[in-house]
């Protein structure tokens, strides 16, 4: 299966080899089991502003810049354009509503991982559509020991997020320049996934929330995974193939 995937990934981009030397992780529903919080935090947020956005529509925004997000739903609801700073005010709300819930868990599998990948002689990366500073600081908190604020890609390091490729270019830019058959990407999130594709990066699908595992696939990720644990353990077998 491992074989197979890597050899497809290799004939759609035309790149002679899968080399990886950094992998790079999105952070909600990857790190962290955070999304069911996320979708709270954005209804309640959004309600606050005339805007209805449903616990779905919260899952299949995963990965985009928040601002980006509120823009396209005022957009479609409202039918106006507001400034990116407007956006931003509403995404601060949005940022309190969900740092007074309770602290979401670390994503069981996922140090195991790290700690696989960094005995590999590998980087980890993180790459996310998020902004907020105090979960910048968790990540230090929680995984400082395999990623530091250097490999960290935020909404502040690009104009463009999630679907587009930048913010994976861009992880690919901090993590020495590397190429994109030099990494790996770890999404569980449709947008996310397309954006680790159109980077040409090989990009593992991991289906931590509710949409169905095809939505992944359709997606076009290389390899899917029902859970973390499933990718922790199958970790080993996935490097010897390449």
């Amino acid at each position: 299966m491992y074989r197979l995937a890597i050899k497809q990934y290799l004939e759609r981009h035309g790149f002679e080899a899968l080399r990886p030397k950094a992998v790079l992780f999105d952070m909600d529903g990857v790190l962290y089991d955070s999304m069911p919080s996320h979708a709270v935090a954005w209804q309640q947020s959004m309600a606050s502003f005339g805007i209805q956005m449903t616990a779905a529509d919260a899952y299949a925004t995963e990965g985009a810049r928040g601002v980006d997000t509120i823009r396209m739903m005022v957009r479609r609801q409202q039918g106006r354009d507001i400034s990116e700073a407007e956006a931003q005010q509403m995404y601060d709300e949005k940022t309190r509503i969900f740092h007074s819930l309770p602290e979401s868990p670390v994503m069981p599998g996922v140090l195991s991982l790290m700690e696989q990948i960094s005995a590999g002689g590998l980087q980890c990366g993180v790459v996310t559509g998020s902004g907020q500073r105090p979960l910048i600081q968790r990540i230090l908190r929680d995984f400082g020991a395999f990623v530091d604020e250097a490999h960290i890609t935020t909404a502040y390091d690009v104009k463009q997020g999630k679907p587009h490729p930048a913010p994976y270019l861009t992880g690919l830019r901090k993590a020495g320049g590397l190429q994109p058959w030099e990494a790996i990407v770890v999404e569980n999130a449709p947008l996310g996934i397309r954006a680790g594709v159109a980077a040409k990066i090989f990009t593992i699908g991991v289906n931590t929330g509710p949409l169905p595992g095809q939505t992944l696939l359709d997606a076009n990720a290389d390899l899917l995974f029902d859970n973390m644990p499933r990718l922790d353990n199958g970790w080993q077998s996935l490097i010897q193939s390449i």
